[in-house]
């Protein structure tokens, strides 16, 4: 039960906060006047007489699918003898109240949105009443009143309170009024009941609001009117909220232990409100076109599915020529960076790595070397007179030379090793595990494979050779620059040429004192 303090704090919010006006003149007279032991339907015909707006929507929404009369009605006395009192009386309620609470101004809240989910709700509520062959002449305007709290609150405590709405989740209706409970100490069931209690509303109206999100908790004889209303807002949720599959497999479980429906049955009624409700939404002035039947969405999504299936085939070929595509590309740009590999790294004459790559990578064979504690060796070499030889036969002559001998010494070093063309006539390799002893014998066949080419040109023979200088970096040297090997490796070079040309000279590294060591003409 809510307490005194809490009453008293809803009472305040509504009278003080928000100053809601109290329900309008016509729905008091309408009231008093059923309540009245003394009452005819004359006395009620003449009440809802006195607004010919409300007339004309008593007569329209008799004469709708929603009661399905087997003649038009045209007169509020005859739509009172065929619906009934009640009936009628309900209905007048329920637009009166309504219209009078649409009035309020605020850029927050959706009166069209809330007028809508609670006339959808209504609708609901009457049919599920009726399958249950229950005699609830209220449960149309109950149900139509049982989210006025959440208005009034919305309009109270503004952002704060859509805030808090936003956290709830659809198919649990309860995560609200747990929300509701941590943050004011009551709920809008609560603040419903009390707003309408004012009014003097019956019971058979009040009670089952009171409950309408917990019927367990609801007086036994008022526990299946909460019950109704808590279907009925379930069903509206579907159209309106989120989550609706999970609210569907909801609603089949709860109408299954409620009145044994099954699956189709409870589908068949979900599409019984949409109908039914399009046509009393019209009737309040209200869009209908955001309500669709529960088959129109299933068959939009199935035809949805259908295009995604296609669109997921057309996406595989999509993807498989993309993939064709892109492995054509991937060749193609392979085959591009060879061939900037070979412009940027090659020499265009001899087809050896040139003097940019031969930087870069003796860097590397260097920190390698250091790394691994791995010996390293250099050799440097150039032909011996081969200015001789541009001056004699020409440059192309040369040209050729250069590349006869490049493509020779090429195919005796190992895959390890590399050879670039140093500038001009001179190369160098690299000769990374090689010890000094490798260093020397390797030299000395580079020599003597230099020695045993022979170049004919225009009938003429050409032989030429190398002089050659090498370094060895030990395992064990510690630091030493990259300058400091080529340095060295260019005064051996220059010493064998000193000496005779054709020769191989090895020289320490910079700080050693071993003589060195010199190789000639075998």
């Amino acid at each position: 039960m809510t307490s005194e303090q809490s009453i008293e704090e809803i009472q305040l919010l509504i009278q003080q906060q928000i100053n809601l006006p109290s329900p309008p003149t016509i729905a008091v007279q309408i009231l008093n006047t059923v309540q009245s032991k003394e009452f005819s339907l004359n006395d009620l015909e003449k009440i809802i007489s006195t607004d010919p707006a409300l007339s004309g929507k008593m007569l329209k929404i008799a004469n709708s699918a929603f009661y399905s009369l087997p003649s038009r009605v045209s007169s509020i006395t005859r739509a009172m003898s065929i619906l009934g009192t009640n009936v009628i009386k309900n209905i007048a309620l329920s637009f009166v109240i309504s219209k009078d609470l649409g009035t309020s101004a605020t850029s927050y809240f959706d009166f069209d949105s809330f007028w809508r989910r609670s006339v959808t709700t209504a609708v609901a509520a009457e049919l599920v009443k009726n399958l249950t062959a229950r005699q609830d002449a209220d449960i149309f305007v109950t149900a139509l009143l049982q989210d006025l709290g959440i208005l009034i609150m919305s309009l109270s405590k503004g952002r704060e309170y859509n805030e808090l709405l936003s956290k709830c989740k659809s198919s649990d209706p309860k995560s609200l009024i747990t929300l509701e409970q941590q943050a004011y100490k009551f709920d809008h069931q609560q603040v419903t009941h009390t707003l309408i209690n004012s009014w003097k509303l019956p019971s058979s109206i009040t009670e089952p609001i009171r409950y309408h999100h917990e019927p367990e908790k609801a007086p036994r004889k008022y526990r299946q009117a909460a019950e109704i209303l808590s279907v009925a807002d379930l069903l509206s949720t579907i159209y309106y909220g989120t989550e609706t599959s999970e609210n569907v497999l909801l609603l089949q479980k709860r109408m299954g232990q409620l009145l044994a429906m099954n699956k189709q049955q409870t589908n068949e009624l979900l599409d019984d409100v949409a109908k039914k409700s399009i046509d009393i939404l019209d009737i309040f002035d209200l869009d209908p076109s955001q309500i669709k039947p529960y088959s129109q969405m299933l068959q939009e999504a199935n035809d949805e599915l259908g295009r995604l299936n296609l669109s997921y085939e057309q996406l595989v070929l999509a993807l498989k020529e993309s993939k064709m595509k892109s492995e054509k590309f991937a060749n193609d740009l392979r085959s591009a960076n060879k061939q900037l590999e070979k412009l940027a790294f090659r020499d265009g004459l001899t087809n050896l790595y040139n003097h940019r790559y031969f930087q870069e990578i003796f860097d590397k064979e260097i920190k390698r070397s250091q790394r691994y504690k791995n010996d390293l060796s250099l050799i440097i070499f150039d032909i011996d007179y081969f200015k001789t030889i541009n001056d004699t036969y020409g440059h192309p002559v040369g040209d050729q030379v250069l590349a006869t001998l490049a493509k020779k010494i090429a195919s005796v070093i190992r895959p390890s090793d590399t050879i670039a063309r140093y500038g001009g006539e001179e190369f160098a390799v690299i000769l990374p595990n090689t010890k000094e002893p490798g260093l020397r014998v390797f030299s000395e066949r580079i020599r003597r494979c230099v020695m045993g080419i022979t170049i004919t040109i225009n009938h003429k023979k050409i032989k030429v050779t190398i002089s050659s200088g090498g370094v060895h970096l030990p395992c064990d040297h510690g630091i030493i620059t990259k300058q400091d090997l080529i340095d060295t490796a260019d005064r051996a070079l220059y010493m064998s040429k000193k000496n005779g040309r054709n020769k191989v000279t090895i020289l320490p590294l910079p700080g050693k004192t071993e003589k060195p060591i010199s190789g000639g003409v075998a």
